[in-house]
């Protein structure tokens, strides 16, 4: 029925025009803040497999030949991701804090900061190593420049205009704000934004991860592998492995939660183009809320929890195999 769909779809888009201004956009707004959180925790979980499979495959090609120049890279790149965290710490201190007043970017910039330190010395602990010999500092060092971009992104967002430097606004027909010098609406933490997205998005179409859990979650048929022929599945024909593309019966994947990934990527463009600003009660003005400061706090709190859970998981639970 894709004609059906795709009519069904053209009437939402227009009629989305059509919904008046008041309750619904003030609602709406806080539907997205939601959505967002869950996605951003998505892409936390695809940068945490990207950095551990970064690392494993870097040091299996060391172990193969060319040791020096394998463990170079990584040092090399290890080097470059904290380098450009320090400077990007040191550009938050300078440009979202003040000597006097500010406190929650200073509080912001240094709990992340000291959080960061944490994982990156956990990460080398001999326990760790010994229970994990392919964790190291590079994954540490792309899970910090992340978690920097999120507390760049937070800062971007606190709506005091003495503490951001890059606070956006927009006049308004009223009269109020009319003393407020217009600027352009797109910043640089929102263009990042979308820029992390896309690269997001072309890692779950290009790979495969090499952890099951992973491949659930980004939705590719190697997740059912071993499942048989069948729907989805795939069978040993002659030595040579044979995949199944056959969705008579039934997809490859779990149909529900791919739409629902699918909603809350719409819900997190849909934010990021609005800045995550939210209308004011005459629906006149966006402003930046407090409350999409401490959602992505929070999103890049839950990120460093969750890395330092892929640390610390095998020393926890002994009997559980994360290979």
């Amino acid at each position: 029925f894709w004609f059906f769909k795709f009519l069904v779809l053209v009437g939402i888009t227009v009629g989305a025009f059509y919904i008046p201004d008041g309750t619904f956009t003030s609602v709406w707004f806080y539907f997205g803040v939601v959505g967002s959180f869950l996605f951003i925790l998505i892409q936390l979980v695809l940068l945490i497999d990207l950095a551990h499979s970064w690392s494993q495959r870097w040091l299996r090609n060391a172990d193969q030949g060319n040791a020096k120049g394998w463990y170079a890279a990584l040092c090399i790149i290890t080097f470059i991701f904290y380098a450009t965290s320090i400077a990007a710490i040191a550009l938050l201190y300078v440009y979202y804090t003040k000597p006097e007043g500010c406190t929650e970017g200073k509080a912001f910039i240094s709990i992340n900061l000291i959080l960061c330190l944490i994982v990156s010395v956990v990460s080398i602990l001999p326990k760790i190593q010994e229970a994990q010999p392919h964790s190291g500092l590079l994954q540490a060092s792309l899970i910090t420049l992340y978690t920097i971009y999120i507390t760049w992104s937070a800062l971007a967002n606190v709506p005091v205009q003495r503490c951001n430097p890059t606070l956006l606004v927009r006049n308004g027909t009223s009269s109020a704000t009319a003393t407020e010098a217009p600027t352009t609406w797109w910043d640089a933490p929102s263009i990042v934004g979308l820029v992390i997205f896309i690269l997001c998005t072309l890692f779950i179409s290009l790979r495969c991860s090499d952890h099951p859990q992973v491949n659930k979650l980004m939705l590719t048929e190697e997740s059912g592998a071993g499942a048989g022929a069948g729907p989805g599945g795939a069978a040993e024909e002659g030595g040579v492995r044979r995949a199944y593309d056959n969705e008579q019966d039934g997809v490859s994947y779990n149909y529900t939660f791919f739409h629902l990934c699918l909603l809350l990527a719409a819900l997190y463009i849909m934010m990021t183009l609005t800045n995550w600003y939210s209308p004011d009660e005459s629906s006149q003005v966006l402003r930046s809320p407090w409350t999409a400061v401490w959602v992505k706090i929070c999103s890049s709190w839950a990120g460093l929890l969750l890395y330092f859970w892929t640390l610390v998981a095998p020393l926890v639970l002994p009997d559980r195999d994360f290979s």
